[in-house]
């Protein structure tokens, strides 16, 4: 009879095919649960090695469309940009990768959820928070926290020990000079050469965008449309390319923006632990977004709600981030953002060059935009000598606090 029934959300990759291994040891009945969020790997092979590992079960789990429709693109209707940079690719991608290991986990009778995540890192934090929220009831394996597994496994040579000698099938032979993670949304860099923060990433380190220098001297011209702030097509303005699908729009948009060195950021941040860390992030398709999203509230939502909104998305950022996202903050926040995300609805047209996303224009049937009420050439309905009493009103409290220094200066 085993310890525990524990689905492992599981990589294929040196730390979990170890963790895999190790939780057999202990005794324990270990399934393996693999998402793909849009990770260019060979998924066919990750089963097979999970298979020779020992897992009893192996769930390969296509997470795509839910990532990009559920997750993605409310992160970029809501502005959703943590320590004014960082598009939270990979933030985005740990709570449904979460939330389908407890659902594989009720599937299979599992009584136990096990990570790789290290014990410096967010997403520990992110897994974590997530299963709380969703499985109270099931027990928490985390190897990288536990002291006998710390004390057996110093770092990647005893790793590659251990799985040479349980003849362990994995990829890794070596040190990386840096670590990476991948999705549909974004490429995240660090760890190794990375850490020293003077370094220059190595130029051969990008996958998705080419360096400015590399990049082409005449535009990509785009329209990008959207429904309630969500986008739900582009077309490219010179092949007649239209990409309606959220997953293939999100890739397009990363491959158009990539070949014009849109979207690479290289920051330091501010882990939730309280730790530095130096990330250097590729997200093409999500800044794309971002800024013909933002150009499209200009035109289509209300300056008010606009500012609460402005107000609320560095926190909503912070909460994803943090790992909150099954939270009843979160649920505060989501309400109100769809409902300022409503009847936001139209197009953008946008070129993209050399690192550039530069809008052309907007339309939107959701207009709040008076070209009669705005112009200089006619009156629109506007009666200028009304501006007199609004700025006197204004004035009010400026005459009054200049009245007061005038007095104390003179005391």
């Amino acid at each position: 009879m085993p310890r525990h029934k524990v689905v492992l959300a599981y990589s294929g990759g040196l730390d979990t095919a170890c963790i895999l291994k190790t939780l057999l040891q202990q005794g324990h009945e270990v399934i393996a649960f693999v998402a793909n969020v849009g990770q260019l790997e060979d998924f066919d092979d990750i089963e097979q090695r999970a298979r020779a590992t020992g897992a009893s079960e192996v769930f390969v789990e296509d997470l795509q469309h839910e990532f990009v429709a559920d997750f993605i693109w409310p992160a970029i209707a809501g502005k959703a940009v943590y320590e004014h940079h960082y598009l939270l690719g990979t933030a985005l991608a740990r709570p449904v990768i979460a939330k389908r290991q407890v659902e594989v986990a009720r599937k299979v009778g599992a009584t136990a959820l096990a990570h790789g995540a290290t014990g410096k890192g967010n997403d520990q934090v992110r897994f974590e928070l997530a299963f709380a929220a969703l499985a109270p009831d099931l027990e928490v394996i985390a190897p990288w926290k536990d002291p006998d597994f710390l004390a057996r496994f110093q770092g990647r040579p005893d790793l590659l020990a251990f799985a040479a000698e349980h003849d362990i099938p994995v990829e890794a032979t070596a040190e990386k000079p840096y670590s990476s993670d991948e999705n549909v949304m974004h490429r995240s860099y660090e760890a190794g050469l990375l850490e020293d923060p003077e370094a220059a990433p190595p130029k051969d380190m990008f996958k998705l965008t080419r360096a400015i220098e590399d990049t082409p001297d005449t535009a990509d011209r785009i329209v990008v449309r959207f429904k309630d702030a969500m986008p739900v097509e582009v077309e490219h303005l010179d092949d007649g390319t239209r990409v309606t699908d959220p997953v293939r729009l999100l890739e397009y948009l990363n491959e158009v923006g990539g070949k014009h060195g849109i979207g690479r950021i290289d920051i330091v941040e501010n882990r939730f632990v309280g730790i530095k860390s130096r990330g250097v992030y590729e997200t093409p398709g999500g800044t794309i977004l971002h800024a013909a999203l933002r150009d499209l509230e200009g035109i289509a939502m209300d300056r008010e709600v606009r500012r609460l909104r402005d107000m609320l998305s560095p926190r909503f950022a912070e909460i994803i981030y943090n790992g909150f996202w099954f939270s009843p903050e979160m649920d505060f926040i989501e309400a109100a953002f769809g409902q300022s995300a409503a009847l936001i609805d139209g197009e953008v047209r946008l070129r993209l060059l050399k690192g550039n996303v530069i809008v052309d224009g907007r339309s939107s049937s959701s207009s709040l935009y008076d070209q009669d009420l705005s112009s200089m050439d006619v009156a629109g309905g506007y009666d200028q000598q009304d501006a007199r009493g609004f700025i006197r009103l204004n004035a009010l409290r400026l005459t009054a606090h200049r009245l007061i220094v005038e007095h104390s200066e003179e005391d």
